[in-house]
């Protein structure tokens, strides 16, 4: 949900996980879901401290195991830490558990002091952790050394500490920190027969019928199973999929056809969402066509797919692909893994931190964006080759577009766009769907959502009104 946050996509029914009232700008300090943000990380934080305040009185314990848990236990605490600096900026810092009467009493941290916290704990975790080949196969998706740097190199990205950023994403690239490279398959990378494969570095581990979800459940065409749709990307992240031969859909000799949309362009498009005459593949091996525009399901008695204000159906045009486990049960209920961190966004983080220091060239091109279009399936010179002429602006476009189109709908374009500092540029204004529309009305494309961003409160979430009556030492953030 936190994509429905950004301009990639929009939560049309409900508030789930506070999406509607974020996006919207209506919410306070008194949001469930900022509520939620903050208890639930600081929930993790104390569970790990506990458990390293309390693991070396296990005297049985096997000395290797105990350093190995301690070191997962610290990195699971300066995960939680980063999630909360990331939202609210200065937030209480402790490394130990602190009593309920100190917890009343506890003021906010200045963000430099968590910050340093952070990766300080990083550091130190990746000394102690084993590489991810070194885990037995009962192990895999184990925090791991690659797993460590992975998370620094996004923490360092986050605060634009650009040749640190490149530093830490070497000694992954280099393999010297674990085994890491793309995995040949773009469709495949998210298929549960893949699991725990080369670009994973870090990723939610689910287990069929122990500890699966559903949310698929109400994010797929409803036509192939789901029930209703609570979350459909928007036309401006359709638009931003360049088409096979590199140009963007608006550039002279694109090749862009309004009236034929989806085709020739970038496959990762079709490995991600769901469009109007989508062909969705079935898990006995057939497909089944998706008819979203009004009209064009030739069984006009169901039509379950087609847009349709106020219905139960996508309300943009557009359904989720990314993630369809053909495994799955009945209800979507599914035990596939969901990566956190891939080698794609190492690259991606690399490309953009020398294109910061005015230092990307053909090689890093060719190793980092060449790369993954050519592992997406662009075949097109050029689409795939460097081009110099763009200048540190276009390259920083381009990057920006291509990290975008990569990581789509994997939750991380509400973060880019605020250290990018243009949430107030995008999240301003009216979130598109397809052309769906009154032509009379924005060419025709549908008015999903109005969207409020404002740059002078929204870039930190407030600090949950629940928790400054408990403690008075908490400060309130900027505009709040």
């Amino acid at each position: 949900m936190n994509e429905a946050l950004s301009d990639n996509a929009y939560n049309g029914r409900g508030d789930s996980e506070g999406a509607a009232s974020i996006a919207s700008g209506t919410y306070d300090a008194s949001l469930g879901r900022v509520k939620s943000e903050w208890g639930d990380h600081y929930t993790g934080i104390k569970t790990c401290n506990i458990f390293l305040e309390n693991v070396d009185n296990v005297a049985s314990m096997d000395p290797v195991l105990k350093e190995r848990m301690k070191a997962e236990a610290r990195f699971l605490r300066a995960f939680q830490y980063f999630q909360l600096m990331t939202w609210f900026g200065d937030v209480p810092l402790f490394d130990k558990d602190i009593p309920l009467e100190e917890s009343l009493k506890i003021g906010r941290s200045p963000k430099a002091a968590v910050l340093e916290f952070i990766l300080n704990e990083l550091d130190a975790v990746a000394l102690a952790l084993p590489v991810n080949t070194a885990y037995p196969t009962a192990d895999k998706g184990r925090i791991s050394k690659g797993a460590a740097l992975g998370l620094k190199a996004r923490v360092l990205l986050y605060e634009g500490r650009w040749q640190d950023v490149i530093t830490t994403c070497e000694a992954i690239m280099s393999n010297s920190n674990g085994t890491y490279a793309l995995f040949p398959s773009y469709e495949g990378l998210f298929l549960a027969a893949n699991e725990n494969n080369s670009e994973v570095l870090l990723d939610l581990q689910y287990v069929p019928t122990d500890r699966t979800y559903n949310n698929l459940f109400d994010y797929a065409p409803i036509s192939v199973g789901a029930r209703t749709n609570s979350l459909s990307a928007t036309q401006e992240l359709v638009d931003t999929y360049l088409m096979t031969n590199g140009k963007r859909i608006n550039e002279a000799g694109s090749g862009y056809m309004e009236d034929n949309p989806y085709i020739n362009r970038d496959p990762r498009l079709t490995y991600t969402l769901v469009y109007d005459n989508y062909k969705w593949k079935m898990p006995d091996g057939t497909t089944k066509t998706i008819y979203i525009k009004p009209g064009s399901d030739p069984d006009q008695t169901t039509k379950m797919d087609e847009y349709a204000a106020g219905g139960v159906s996508s309300p943009t045009g557009y359904y989720l692909r990314k993630y369809y486990d053909p495994s799955s049960i009945t209800n979507f209920v599914s035990g596939l893994n969901l990566i956190l961190i891939r080698y794609a966004d190492v690259l991606l983080m690399y490309a953009e931190a020398k294109n910061e220091l005015g230092a990307m060239d053909a090689g890093i091109w060719n190793q980092t964006i060449k790369a993954l279009r050519s592992r997406a399936g662009f075949t097109d010179p050029a689409a795939l080759n460097f081009d110099a002429g763009l200048g540190k602006e276009g390259l920083r476009a381009a990057i920006r577009n291509e990290r975008r189109t990569e990581l789509a709908m994997e939750g991380l374009r509400i973060f880019d766009i605020r250290r990018w500092k243009t949430a107030e540029q995008v999240l301003n204004g009216w979130a598109h769907g397809a052309k769906f529309g009154p032509e009379s009305v924005d060419g025709g494309y549908i008015r999903a959502n109005q969207r409020v961003f404002d740059p002078g409160k929204h870039y930190l979430w407030p600090i949950p009104r629940d928790e400054r009556g408990l403690n008075q030492n908490l400060t309130q953030n900027p505009g709040w």
